[in-house]
């Protein structure tokens, strides 16, 4: 029974690790966990804050790579389901059309950091790709918010219709509705974490950019991550 199980792991773990997604927020751990020992070691230990340091950039890149030609993910999913009424047809242009521009231009930021394009054009790049994530996580938000308080409203009439007529179907659709809000939440949190790493670039100020601020919203950002692509 417990060899089962732990080949069920095994064989979920292999199914993440196998996604881009999945492989992207295992090293996005490792850029925001070397982050947060390098700010604790930096006053005492340098050594080993230094080491972190390489590992913290060495992920940031290589995470970068991963992600080449990711820009096509929103173009298709405007092109194959843009939504189902106006408002998250608009929605839905205006969250893609941000996350297309960040994922394009970090294209360019890569290069320049790993010294194929002119390293000048990094500062710009990042600039340019950090405001089109903040701006499509916001309508990202908005949209899975609007989702969710729906939900929430056809979860009460569903309860109200379950305990007059007991209704199995009542029931799985409570179900499918209470699983759809969780992997929004994962999703809302993910955003909003990401929009502060976002911020720290666009505007800097002692908030956003300072070491835990980023740590932290990184780990959340990863670790929900982790979540929503865990095979179930």
């Amino acid at each position: 029974m417990t060899s089962n199980k732990m080949n069920d792991t095994v064989d979920k773990l292999v199914i993440f690790l196998a996604k881009r997604d999945g492989i992207d927020k295992l090293v996005k751990t490792f850029q925001y966990v070397s982050k947060l020992v390098n700010w604790q070691a930096e006053a005492t230990h340098p050594d080993l804050a230094s080491r972190f340091k390489q590992w913290e950039v060495a992920s940031g890149l290589s995470r970068k790579a991963f992600r080449t030609g990711r820009f096509l993910t929103g173009f298709n999913a405007l092109r194959r389901n843009p939504g189902s009424t106006p408002t998250f047809k608009f929605l839905a242009v205006l969250a893609n059309a941000g996350e297309m521009v960040y994922f394009f231009f970090d294209h360019f930021l890569w290069l320049s950091r790993i010294g194929t394009l002119d390293a000048k054009l990094a500062k710009r790049m990042s600039f340019i790709s950090a405001f089109g994530e903040a701006f499509g996580y916001v309508f990202f938000i908005v949209s899975d918010s609007i989702i969710m308080k729906q939900g929430v409203e056809e979860e009460r009439k569903l309860i109200a219709l379950e305990k007059q007529e007991d209704s199995k179907d009542a029931k799985e659709k409570i179900r499918k509705i209470r699983g759809d809000r969780v992997m929004r939440l994962m999703a809302v949190a993910a955003n909003v974490a990401d929009l502060v790493i976002a911020l720290a670039e666009i505007e800097p100020n002692p908030l956003c950019n300072h070491p835990l601020s980023l740590g932290v919203s990184g780990l959340v950002s990863a670790w929900a991550g982790w979540y929503r692509n865990w095979p179930s």
